[in-house]
Formats: structure tokens, sequence, C-alpha cells
């Protein structure tokens, strides 16, 4: 059982639809930095603290910055909790409320422990694109409130639970596919594709598989200049972040390591989740212990820890703040770097 005695200030989410008030000056604090490199100074002050937003969920996941020029807080942030098949918003000075349910799973039989939706981007047009565990399939909420498949198929296979995604600028869609979202995971007797494969979808709605040699393809992400996609895989006994190289068609290449956590005693070994990366090509990877912040060129530079797991990190008000959502938590820490994309 988890113990929460040390935040006693946390007010927790029991019933869909309900909002927590909040004081929105003097959050809960939690863990703290690895400082393993000097420059790691230069991204995140040496007095920047984990602040606990919000919480009691089952699994917190995937959170995304929405901008909204009326909000004097500038937006909000939207994430799933997979379990509980909701995604939920947070905003400043107004708390946590239940903004979609359901949101990965539309079926009427249960649907083991994780139906919920995962990853979550915002497309150009300001549409939020779903990676849908129980529905199998990546999704647009549409103005109308709405919701479209973009895609549910590769050569006429289901998806197994696609998990995280990123959008290229031109609309393609890169996104991974490994079997979390599965009832039974890798056994399950639904299952019609036989490996954990990262995909591209054109806005034609062409889906291409693009690689399918990594074990379990997790956490996506863009370089800066888009030239690279970032992928984590979420396997212990190949803890190995990769690169590849997005060539002129926009198709991609045969990657090459980035970062292999076996291979640093200073963190324990194990694969990774989500992952961001900001203006100036570092990437923000959950990982063995918390988040690790990593050089352009894979070098290790620290860690941001809660104490508890953390599934994915987002960027959002001005860039500089990065959400985290960690097991129960939705939490921020300031940053002195801002998220690629943001000005």
């Amino acid at each position: 059982m988890k113990t929460i005695m040390f935040i006693p200030a946390i007010l927790f989410v029991l019933l869909p639809g309900i909002s927590s008030a909040q004081n929105t000056t003097n959050f809960p604090q939690i863990g703290h930095v690895d400082r393993f490199d000097p420059s790691l100074d230069t991204l995140i002050a040496k007095d920047a603290v984990i602040e606990v937003l919000c919480g009691g969920f089952e699994w917190a996941e995937g959170p995304v910055w929405v901008q909204e020029k009326e909000n004097k807080f500038g937006g909000f942030v939207l994430f799933s909790d997979i379990p509980h098949n909701a995604v939920m918003k947070w905003q400043e000075g107004r708390g946590v409320s239940v903004f979609m349910k359901p949101a990965g799973y539309t079926g009427v039989a249960d649907y083991g422990r994780e139906p919920g939706s995962n990853g979550l981007a915002l497309d150009a047009a300001g549409r939020l694109v779903l990676c849908e565990h129980g529905d199998r399939r990546i999704s647009a909420l549409t103005k109308g409130g709405g919701k479209v498949t973009l895609a549910d198929r590769w050569n006429g296979k289901r998806f197994n639970s696609p998990n995280d995604l990123a959008i290229r600028t031109g609309g393609d869609i890169f996104f991974t596919d490994p079997i979390y979202g599965l009832p039974q995971r890798a056994a399950d007797p639904m299952r019609e594709i036989d490996f954990c494969g990262v995909y591209r979808l054109q806005q034609d709605g062409t889906v291409t598989l693009q690689s399918k040699e990594m074990s379990r393809p997790n956490g996506i992400a863009f370089s800066p200049d888009e030239r690279i996609l970032y992928v984590a895989n979420s396997d212990g006994n190949d803890p190995v972040w990769r690169a590849f190289p997005v060539k002129e068609d926009g198709n991609l290449g045969s990657p090459s390591p980035f970062f292999d956590s076996s291979k640093d005693d200073r963190i324990p070994r194990g694969g990774g989740d989500g992952l961001k990366v900001d203006g100036h090509g570092n990437v923000f990877a959950t990982g063995p212990g918390g988040v690790l912040v990593l050089s352009p060129k894979g070098k290790l530079l620290g860690r941001i820890v809660t104490g508890e797991r953390i599934a994915n990190v987002g960027w959002g008000n001005d860039g500089s703040v990065l959400y985290l959502t960690s097991d129960m938590y939705l939490c921020r820490i300031r940053t002195l770097t801002k998220g690629a994309g943001f000005k």
C-alpha cells in the first residue's frame, strides 16, 4: 500500500466530475533533482522544486498543454487516467475535473485494467489526438465534441494498443504500439499483430510500419529540427532509447542507440516510458527512478525524482514548465529551458 502521509495538503479526486479547490500559491512539494553534470544548472535552477498539483489517480499518463488566450493562466493541462478510462483536466485556480469519459474504450464488456487513453497531443488544427488502448486506435476529438478514428489498422490487422505519439510539422503522426493495453497483453487472444511496432500515419490515412525491431516501443518525440525521432523501449532486458533518422521522404531510417541505462551505474537498469525534447535538443525521458535529462548527444546530465514512478512529461505555460504524470499525481517543475516548438 502506498503512503501519502507526507503530503496531507493534497485533495484527492474520488468522484468523476468533482473539481477540487486548491491553493495555487502553495502546492505540496516532493522529491528532488539529482545533478550529475554542471550543465544541468543551465536547464533546471538549483532551487527548483517539484510541486504536486493534484492526485488520487490510478495511473496518470500523457500530459498535454492546451493554450487558451482568454484564460489568465494561459491554458490548462489534459492528461489520461488509463485505468479509469478518463481524460482529466487541471487548470490553475480551478483544480481538476473530468474532461472526457470514456476516453479510450467505448465497448460494453469489461476490458482489463488499462482500457483508457494513453498518450495525448494536439495537431496543427488544435484537435486533441489520442492513443486509445481499449478501442485500439488513434483518434481525434472534433470541434463539435465528437470523435473520429484516424487509424485503427495496419494491413487490415487491428493495432495492439497505441501508446504514445508525436506529430510532425505537416501533419504526419508517428506512434508506438506495444501490448500494454490488451487485457492479457502479449498472450491476448484478440491480438492480431505479433510484434510491437512504430508506425507513421499520413494525412491521407495511409499507415506504414516504420520499425518492428524494438521489443516494447513506448515514448516518442522529435528533435527540434524533426530530423531525429527518439523512441524509448520499456523493456528492462533492452533498456535502450533509440534515435531514428528521418529521411527526405518522411520515413524512418535505421536507428542508432541514444542512451542505455544498463551502462550507467548512477541509475538503476530499466526501460523508458514517455519523453519530450526541449528547444536545444535535450531529451527529458522518463526512466529508472525519474525523468532522465539527456543532452543531444545522449549524455546523462541529471534526473528529476518524485519518489514515485513517472509515466510521461509535457511542456506547458510559456514552454518552460514541465508537467509530470507520476503514478497517482500530476506534478510540475519550472525549468530554465523551453520545450521544442515554444518561442
